[in-house]
């Protein structure tokens, strides 16, 4: 009868294991667990929240449209995303207002190649619900040109080409720890003008974040973790352009475990989502 006991014991602690078993946990910066409807709760309270990203990871998708939903059930959204550049604005209009169909889009616009699957359903939602969508990222091409020659090599363009990217002088701190970080990474493969590239772009969204602000109503932006990390990059540049602006980062973590906090994802953003690093990728 004891062995019987301890055979089911044994038999129902596994099943309440499967049970619990979970993808991701969320926790604030000073890694405590939160929930999401605490998440939900202070990102109806601000005015920007920037999403970090992992590009591949599918919870990060799901989660991101799944906030979006939840957020718009509550206030009015601006959407915006680095997966557009802007000088695709007009096509992704033209989609949203349905002049032109998925695969004019395609065709027309410089669109990732998980867009489909990963980013369509949030152009979706706010094609649906006649949500305006931002193309906020600069134009890669005009990144690479400042990754060779310098922000001046911005000066070279036409006043419709300038128009895409944040406004000249572009402001710019190399001491950002985000930066000396990009350039230690390179190591020997990098020149002063790398970091000076990803500013760009990082300045660029926080322009067109700071310009489609609305009142009363809350801009969600999707981008790669590394863009608002540490407070940095795109919220590094939203602070410049305008102090007084409230907003909520949420960084992307992977790890093993995702009970706790790892001591090195401590302080990356208001919230950090931490998924279970076997999930599978989508690319």
């Amino acid at each position: 009868m004891k062995k019987q006991i301890t055979l089911f014991i044994f038999l129902f602690s596994l099943v309440i294991s499967a049970q619990d078993k979970k993808s991701y946990q969320l926790f604030d910066k000073n890694g405590k667990k939160v929930s999401y409807t605490k998440l939900l709760k202070s990102a109806i309270e601000t005015q920007v929240i920037l999403f970090g990203e992992y590009h591949n990871n599918p919870i990060c998708h799901w989660l991101e449209l799944e906030l979006t939903k939840d957020i718009a059930q509550n206030k009015t959204i601006v959407q915006g995303a680095e997966m557009l550049e802007a000088d695709n604005q007009k096509q992704l209009n033209q989609y949203l207002n349905d002049e032109i169909n998925q695969k004019k889009l395609d065709s027309t616009a410089r669109l990732w190649p998980n867009f489909n699957t990963d980013y369509k359903p949030l152009v979706d939602f706010a094609k649906d619900n006649k949500n305006p969508f931002l193309a906020t990222n600069i134009p890669r091409r005009f990144a690479s040109m400042v990754s060779k020659k310098g922000f001046e090599a911005l000066n070279e363009l036409s006043i419709e080409e300038k128009s895409w990217i944040a406004p000249q002088p572009i402001p710019y701190d190399a001491n950002l720890p985000g930066y000396l970080e990009m350039m230690k990474m390179m190591g020997e493969h990098t020149s002063a003008n790398m970091p000076k590239a990803q500013a760009s772009k990082d300045a660029t969204m926080a322009y067109f974040i700071n310009k489609n602000l609305k009142e009363n109503s809350i801009f969600i932006h999707y981008n790669g973790s590394y863009h608002s990390d540490n407070f940095e990059g795109i919220s590094w540049y939203l602070k410049t352009y305008n102090p007084n602006i409230q907003i909520i980062t949420i960084s992307t973590v992977e790890q093993k475990d995702i009970s706790k906090l790892e001591k090195e994802n401590y302080n990356k953003a208001d919230f950090i989502l931490v998924i279970d690093e076997d999930v599978t990728k989508t690319y």
